[in-house]
């Protein structure tokens, strides 16, 4: 296969190179475009006011695109300019930290691989329930091996598979498992801190509280030990207030 290679964590962090050095290390052709340096939780956002600039790396047996821009532009870069003929796959992560429920929204690794999906490509986004991965070349070889064994025919254009994995050794997770997102939203606070010139600053900190967990959602499971695998569709359209407002409309047409 051919892949587009990407994530939010920038271009020298563990997962991706865990990724490229998996799918290469399996025959694939593999093209990185990734963040230059860490770009997590900016969302789908683009680059509209300055240029993009791409820096070549070439080390240790890895070659790929360094780019000043954010996830959604390494896709859009690495197909548009980058890329010669168009790939069989865009991949994202592998991600440090979990990417659930509304995560999707934030997250700059589920946006990449949106990207991708955007164009009508497959595109699978990976992350792991750590901020602080070391070696993750269980995992990258693990989806390596998915990645050539699903028949990507059968998954609808525009959908984004996100698989995520556990912070423990593949050997010690419970199996993979196919479910929803959590609508269980973020209970945030901010740490008020003093830097060491006394200025006062403030650092985002949350959790998804537990007790608003449903047991089949990916939060729960993710954190019960399995790997969860989601397929997202990104139609925002709430198909039954539609229908309320249709009543409505209709109402207010016949008052008037």
């Amino acid at each position: 296969m051919r892949i587009l290679l990407t994530n939010d964590d920038g271009i020298q962090a563990v997962g991706l190179r865990a990724l490229y050095n998996a799918f290469t290390g399996a025959g694939h052709d593999v093209l990185c475009a990734a963040p230059i340096s860490e770009m997590s939780a900016v969302g789908h956002a683009v680059t509209l006011s300055s240029p993009l600039r791409v820096k070549r790396f070439q080390e240790n047996g890895f070659r790929g695109f360094g780019i000043s821009g954010t996830p959604a532009d390494c896709v859009k870069l690495g197909l548009s300019a980058l890329a010669e003929g168009e790939p069989d796959l865009v991949v994202s992560g592998i991600n440090a930290g979990g990417n659930c429920g509304v995560d999707i929204l934030y997250s700059g690794t589920v946006s990449a691989a949106t990207e991708g999906a955007l164009t009508g490509l497959p595109a699978l986004a990976v992350s792991y329930d750590h901020f602080n991965p070391t070696d993750l070349s269980e995992q990258a070889a693990w989806v390596a091996d998915f990645a050539a064994r699903l028949d990507w025919d059968r998954v609808r254009r525009g959908c984004v598979l996100n698989l995520n994995f556990p912070a423990r050794p593949l050997a010690g997770t419970r199996g993979l498992r196919i479910c929803r997102h959590t609508r269980a939203a973020y209970r945030d606070w901010y740490d008020r801190r003093t830097d060491p010139r006394g200025r006062e600053y403030f650092w985002l900190d949350g959790v998804i509280p537990p007790e608003q967990l449903s047991p089949d959602t990916d939060r729960a499971l993710l954190s019960e030990g399995y790997i969860t695998l989601t397929p997202l569709r990104f139609d925002f359209t709430d198909y039954e207030v539609a229908e309320v407002l249709k009543d409505a409309a209709g109402k207010i047409t016949e008052r008037g």
